[in-house]
């Protein structure tokens, strides 16, 4: 059904008003309900997710490695692995995948997409940051200091990483080749970082400590949360939603703003490793349990979900109206899984 903009619908009622017509009061309910529903839409967002069951289906990967981290840009999703021969992977479609060498082989741990580049961090190779245009040709880079860089992420034309280092647990670049180490106005470890909305979130996964930045450089300490391991964080439908892994009254949190944040209840009490957004729903995985996937179109109530295949999901992402998930097995079993929303 083709929809009307906000603007269209205001000029409407201006004729009304100008040819001094007015309607009844039934239609002029009607209307009203039209102009919210155009308001609420007026972003253009596809909401192509909402009200539905996502249809997983299990994908093999080129490499039996475990799968660590997965992101979408440049109209491909990569992937990288924490060992393995080959430890990075690339797909146009989330379905066929090539592996690809790295420059530095050692424990990849995050990897993001931002101005033309690929960039991923790690937590214990001899260079601890490497970017590729395509996800494919790899080139080292250096960190601004040695230090257990384990996320990564992209916003307001900045790369920000975090660490599992109460020393320098943050540091940006603009172009994810020079880095700088950032102060931070609290000594805490920093290793989940997130961008949504104009600002940066870190969150520890051992203090219950937040921060926020609006441009990566400068931080801001916020109200503890807490103490759990925060693992992963996204922001989508107007809300940041944060899942963790460890024992604790709540293994989900969410945030209008990164700064106030409000307790949820998960689907199941799994180890939930990360989250995602896309076409209105959010969508994470975890390690372990009976439901090891949970959706939710307001990050607030969750409803679980069986996977495919009972393994150690890991990392999910989204691009091209499609949900792709990474299983991050030693064994030689990992593999990869997907669902749309058309």
């Amino acid at each position: 059904m083709r929809k009307f903009s906000l603007s269209v619908l205001l000029s409407v009622l201006f004729i009304f008003s100008a040819i001094g017509c007015e309607p009844k009061s039934d239609n002029n309910d009607s209307l009203s309900l039209l102009l919210l529903g155009a308001a609420a839409n007026n972003s253009g967002e596809n909401l192509a997710c909402q009200n539905k069951t996502l249809n997983w289906i299990i994908r093999t990967t080129p490499e039996a490695n475990p799968w660590i981290s997965v992101t979408y840009g440049s109209n491909r999703f990569v992937a990288i692995a924490n060992s393995g021969t080959n430890q990075a992977m690339s797909s146009p479609d989330g379905i066929t995948w090539t592996a690809s060498n790295v420059s530095v082989p050692g424990s990849l741990a995050s990897i993001t997409y931002g101005n033309g580049l690929f960039v991923t961090v790690s937590p214990s190779s001899t260079d601890q940051v490497m970017n590729s245009p395509d996800g494919i040709t790899w080139t080292t880079r250096s960190a601004s200091v040695y230090r257990t860089w384990f996320s990564i992420t992209f916003g307001n034309g900045m790369f920000v990483a975090g660490s599992g280092s109460s020393a320098d647990p943050i540091m940006s670049s603009p172009n994810g080749i020079t880095w700088t180490t950032r102060p931070v106005p609290t000594a805490s470890t920093f290793p989940t970082v997130s961008y949504g909305n104009g600002t940066f979130v870190a969150l520890s996964t051992t203090t219950g400590k937040v921060m926020t930045s609006l441009d990566g450089i400068t931080w801001t300490a916020r109200a503890d949360v807490e103490n759990i391991s925060w693992n992963s964080v996204v922001y989508g439908n107007g809300q940041f939603v944060a899942v963790a892994s460890t024992a604790g009254t709540n293994r989900v949190m969410t945030s209008p703003d990164g700064i106030t944040w409000t307790r949820r209840t998960p689907a199941e009490g799994n180890n939930w490793y990360s989250v995602t957004y896309g076409n209105g729903l959010f969508v994470a995985v975890s390690l372990n349990g009976t439901n090891r996937i949970m959706t939710s179109e307001d990050g607030i109530t969750w409803k679980g979900q069986v996977a495919p295949a009972e393994k150690t999901w890991r990392a999910v992402t989204f691009g091209n109206n499609r949900f792709v998930a990474l299983s991050s097995e030693t064994t030689g079993s990992s593999a990869v899984m997907t669902a749309d929303c058309n």
